[in-house]
This record gives C-alpha cells, structure tokens and sequence, in this order.
C-alpha cells in the first residue's frame, strides 16, 4: 500500500491541499464569493454612511472569513460549517453583543438615530425670512408622478420660472402652458388632493433656491432658508433666525436656555443606566419588586407542575390499571395547545361575570375572587393557568424516568418492612431528581422569562400606581423590560432595558449554577441509592 492511498486507524483523512475537484467547480465557488462579497460591500457602505458602524464591521469580518474558508486549503474542513457559523455569528453573537453595548448608551425614545443621520434631519429644516418673496405658482404633474411649478413674483411680473425638486430654476416668460415638458397643468379640482404631496416636497436646490408651496394659503411659495447650521469644528448648530447656538450634550443639541433640538442621537453614557437601576430609590424598588415576583413565580411554576405530574405519573404507573392508555394521552391535551391560544380561553373561563369557573364559585360561596383586579388572586390566576399548561410536560418526563428506576431496589425496601411513603421518599424521589433534575433547572430557566403567559393574562395587571415606568403587580423581569424597550406609555427606554436584560442574563447563569450543582449532589445520593 502506498503512502498516498494509506489511511489512519481514525478514519479517511481531508485532502491535504483542498484543491478543487474541478474548474468548474472553482469557478462557481469564485462566482459565488463575488456576489456576496458584491452585496456585502453595498451593505457596509450604506451602514457606514448611516452611522451603523458595529454591524458594518461585524458583517465585514465574517465575509472576510467566509472568503478565506472558501479559497484556502487550510480550512477546507470548515466549509461545511463556515454557513452556519456566519449565520450564527450574525443573527446570534451580534445582537447579544450588541444588547450588551446598548446598555451603555441613552438608546432610545429621542436618541434612535446615529449622530450623522440627526445632523442631517436637523439641517433639513427651514424658516421663511422676514424680508422672502412670496410667489404664485401653478403645479404640473407628469406621468410618473413627479411634480414641477410654475413660479410667479406679483411684484416682478418679468421674473418667472419653472423649478422642479433637486433641480435648478429655468426662466420662462409668458403665460402657464397647458403642457410643459412633458408635465401637465393641474386643474383647481385637483390642486386640494395634490396639496399634501406637493407641500411635503423641497422644490430646487439647497440652500440658495428652495422654494416649499404653502398648505395654509393657496397657491403660494417661498423661497425658505435652512434654519440650523452644523459647525463640525465646535460640534455644535446655530439658529440662523436667532444666532442661538446649541451645544450636543448627552446625545441632544441643548442651548445655554435649556432649549433642545430634536431628534436627539445615541450616545454612550457609561454606568448611568446600571447607576440608576441600583440608586435611584424609585426604579430600585421597582425593580426589587419585580425580580422578587419573578423568582416567586418560576419556583412556583417549577414546583406545582412537577408535583402534579409526578403524582399523575405515579398513580398511572400500574399496569393493572383499567383504561390506563387514553387516560394518559387525555392528559396530554393542555401540552398540544398553544399557550396564545389557551390563556386567552382561560381568560374567558375566570371572567368574574361571564366565567364558567367564576359562576361555579359564586354559586357555591356566594362570591367570586377578583381575578384581574387584586394583584394575590391576579397571581393566583397566572399560577394555576401555568399549572395546567406546564403538567403535562412533568408527567411524560417522570413517567419516562419511573421505567428506568430498578426493580430490585423496591424488593429490597419490601423485605425491609419498608411502606409505600418510605420507598418514595427514600428512593424513588431521589432517582427521579437525578434524571429530572437538568430538566428541572431548564423548566425554571423558561418560566423565568414566560412572556407568553404574564402579557395575555392581564398585560401585567392591575398596573401599580405611582411608579416611575410602567408595571404591574404581575409583571415579570422579562415584561417589565419590553414595556420599558416599546413603550408601553408612547416612550421607549432600550438602554436600560438593555441593562435589566444584561442584570437577568446574569441572574439566570448564577442559579442555574447553583441549581446544577445541586443536581451534581443528587447524582452523588442517586449513585448511593
């Protein structure tokens, strides 16, 4: 056997060059790595322009992998996988990475454009000078939709001009044409319904000829000047109107006065939003509060339905059982419905009105919890709608679990004298907290950001009052940072949200270590069991 044909005792080994099997195949390959890279250098240039500069880099390095994966030999292995790791380093690592940089920024209601791109918007506005001519104008549309006027000075009747947008004046003389150009005059019929689209467009050229037809008087213009002056050197803008000059602080253009010019852009500004979430007496407790509910509700959810399905999944653990089999598949009915879809039934069911179950108490004590309207029966509604949904899960994991348990150990333990509550709390127990336990710490780890089940039940309610942001009694971490993120009152917050996200990232990883080392400790009592 040749050197070239001998293979290792660990399998066929990759070509050691990763040459190409054929030209055609190189070909395709370069062909292929020109139109991404074609359409990643059209990405990046237009997020560099807008300012998005993490993502532009992010994006930049990964084709600059893929390129490199792709046209060496080196890393012939990783073309297989090079697709999925870009892929996940874009839709995966960048947005967590980028979570965790927002939470060091004002990123939000007011600041959600780049500083550029807030420059711009801001020098895009206008003021009529005192002294500006006002014009008569006549509008002509074409069949593309585009719009030109026909300017007149009532002071000088010799000066007369077409303007379109983005372009420059052209002197006419006479009268306004039926057609001109290809445009045709508009009709006073039609002038209302155009008013709104030709009022919105900049007709010229800024700054020295831009002309804007006004909505409050019928066919006039004006010449407009631009109202703000940017003055990179200063890193300020100046009121061409009044003189007064904005200076940017904190990512908003802010006079001597107090005056600030909007939009605002993002900005880094530190700790200030982990500063606030821990100092600020009124976001603190807030937030305290939140948490606390949060870790109460997902033990709880953990707990009940874990008992519930592994008292169901024992009691079904006897072959003798009449009817065992679509018993249990009964029981799996709440785990094939959509949580969307089931809490708004249960919903309908608690209505203290209408609610079959709200009824059935009433007509047996004479009354009827207060399910949305009192915070305790508002989380006692959550829990027992999350107990239904989450048992089913319980019962087939234990009931999976109870057919690996050994036999013998139980014929031991009956020999012993041992009773039934013995053998489970001395056995059976323990062995399913070792198969159980992972999943356990999983089913914690899911409750703790239950979204589903805290938004469709109340939206968080009944809201709490006089608190700083938005929250409800029920409210968990994982709610209370989305109506801080999309404003629940019209304004959004996303770098603290960002840092409550980052505080409930780290929360989670320090249980769930803490509850995989306890589950560590029942493998070591399982291996003594």
């Amino acid at each position: 056997m040749s050197a070239a044909t001998q293979k290792d005792a660990g399998g066929a080994q990759a070509p050691p060059d990763g040459r190409p099997n054929s030209v055609v195949n190189l070909i395709i390959r370069i062909l292929a790595l020109a139109i991404i890279d074609a359409i990643t250098i059209w990405l990046v240039y237009q997020m560099v322009y807008d300012g998005y500069w993490p993502l532009a880099a992010v994006l930049a390095l990964v084709t600059i992998w893929v390129n490199i994966v792709f046209l060496s030999g080196r890393f012939y292995p990783l073309r297989y996988v090079a697709p999925g790791l870009a892929l996940m380093a874009i839709m995966v690592l960048y947005p967590i990475l980028f979570t965790f940089y927002v939470s060091f920024t004002n990123y939000g209601t007011g600041h959600m454009v780049t500083e550029q791109l807030a420059i711009e918007q801001i020098e895009s506005q206008t003021f009529l000078p005192a002294d500006a001519t006002i014009y008569q104008w006549t509008a002509y549309k074409n069949p593309a939709g585009e719009y030109l006027l026909w300017m007149v000075n009532p002071n000088d009747p010799n000066e007369v001009f077409t303007v379109t947008p983005g372009t420059d004046p052209v002197q006419r003389t006479g009268e306004p044409p039926a057609e001109i150009d290809g445009y045709t005059q508009l009709q006073m019929a039609q002038i209302f319904a155009e008013l709104g689209p030709l009022s919105a467009l900049t007709f010229g050229v800024q700054p020295d000829h831009a002309y804007k037809v006004s909505q409050t008087s019928l066919g006039q213009a004006a010449q407009f000047e631009q109202l703000y002056v940017y003055d990179a050197a200063t890193n300020t803008m100046t009121d061409q109107q009044t003189g007064e000059v904005y200076t940017a602080v904190e990512g908003t253009f802010t006079s001597e006065s107090g005056k600030v010019l909007t939009p605002g852009f993002s900005v880094t500004i530190g700790l200030q939003n982990y500063l606030a979430l821990f100092t600020d007496p009124a976001l603190r407790s807030t937030f305290f509060y939140v948490f606390l509910w949060t870790v109460i509700f997902a033990v709880l959810s953990v707990f009940l339905t874990f008992v519930l399905g592994m008292f169901l999944a024992i009691v079904f653990d006897v072959p003798e059982m009449p009817l065992r089999a679509p018993l249990r598949s009964l029981l799996l009915i709440p785990y094939t419905i959509p949580a969307f879809v089931a809490v708004p039934v249960w919903v309908g069911l608690l209505n203290p009105q209408f609610g079959v179950i709200s009824q059935m108490i009433g007509a047996i004590f004479g009354w009827v919890p207060p399910w949305f309207s009192d915070p305790t029966w508002s989380k006692v509604g959550i829990l027992l709608i999350q107990l239904w949904l989450g048992f089913p899960y319980m019962f087939v994991v234990v009931t999976g679990a109870l057919q690996t348990l050994p036999n013998d150990i139980y014929e031991a333990a009956d020999l012993d004298g041992a009773n039934a509550w013995h053998k489970f709390q001395s056995l059976t127990l323990p062995l399913l907290l070792v198969t159980v336990g992972p999943l356990l710490v999983a089913s914690f780890a899911f409750n703790f950001n239950n979204f589903t089940v805290i938004d469709l039940y109340n939206r968080g309610g009944p809201p709490m009052p006089n608190v700083p942001t938005p929250v409800g009694y029920t409210d968990i971490l994982a709610t209370y940072t989305y109506r801080i993120a999309f404003g629940a009152t019209g304004n959004s917050d996303y770098g603290y949200a960002s840092a409550i996200t980052v505080m409930i990232f780290l929360i989670l990883f320090v249980v769930t270590q803490f509850q995989f080392r306890y589950t560590n400790m029942l493998e070591e009592r399982g291996r003594n069991v």
